[in-house]
């Protein structure tokens, strides 16, 4: 049976990268057949066992929660023609602050309260069930902060309207937190999210939306995370201090 490296078979069986891979083999954290393997290039059967040893093996199976500065004209989810996925920010180059990338970080990333193609700011990746169901299940009160700048007359009855009373869908939105913080920009706060929804509500009212940022989910902050970065998220509250 022909021979193949272990690194490019590792990345086959998509357990990890091939440099992760190579970095695995020099610290001896890779098993082939039950022998330890520690030489780089080293190769092997294509049907051999490999698995993955000790903190190796912690670094692939845990869970991470990615905060990313989206920037316009990337979708949250599914690309459309034209327009690339948020997803393909998430590389090594484009991370800030602590944390070792692992290849496994990029498997069953699901996105936590999406952003239009049009729209910026933060945008949480997770691997964490139990995080995503806080932030967007459907018992969920969680805040989510927007600076919007529009373009129409601000007036005391259209913020009102903005606050409460709207229709979506022909179903009414809940209470929002809407004030004017500068002329021209308001800051929303909405415990829900359907489908561009501020834009929506803007357009209602007669106000017409020019720049939508998102700067907040929960405690979790956007901070001075520059535009198209991404750092790890550890715990409620730390957000800011990992840019």
């Amino acid at each position: 049976m022909s021979q193949i490296r272990i690194s490019k078979l590792l990345s086959e069986r998509g357990i990890c990268s091939r440099r992760e891979a190579d970095r695995y083999i020099e610290q001896g954290q890779v098993c082939v057949n039950g022998e330890v393997i520690s030489e780089l290039g080293s190769k092997c059967p294509e049907d051999a066992h490999i698995e993955l040893l000790s903190s190796a093996k912690r670094a692939q199976e845990k869970k991470v929660t990615i905060l990313l500065h989206k920037p316009v004209g990337y979708v949250s989810t599914q690309p459309e023609k034209g327009y690339s996925e948020a997803l393909e920010l998430i590389t090594p180059e484009n991370q800030v602050g602590a944390g070792e990338f692992h290849f496994s970080h990029l498997k069953k990333l699901a996105v936590v309260g999406r952003l239009d193609i049009d729209s910026k700011g933060l945008l949480l990746l997770t691997q964490d069930g139990t995080l995503a169901k806080k932030i967007i299940g459907p018992e969920s009160n969680v805040e989510k902060e927007y600076l919007v700048r529009v373009e129409g007359r601000i007036t005391h009855e259209r913020l009102e309207s903005l606050r409460f009373g709207l229709f979506l869908d022909e179903k009414p939105l809940k209470r929002a937190k809407v004030d004017e913080i500068q002329p021209g920009l308001l800051k929303f706060i909405l415990t829900e999210g359907k489908k561009r929804q501020i834009r929506r509500m803007c357009d209602i009212v007669g106000l017409d939306v020019t720049s939508l940022k998102r700067v907040r989910v929960d405690d979790i902050r956007l901070g001075d995370l520059p535009m198209g970065k991404w750092c790890y998220y550890s715990h409620p509250g730390d957000a800011r201090g990992r840019f």
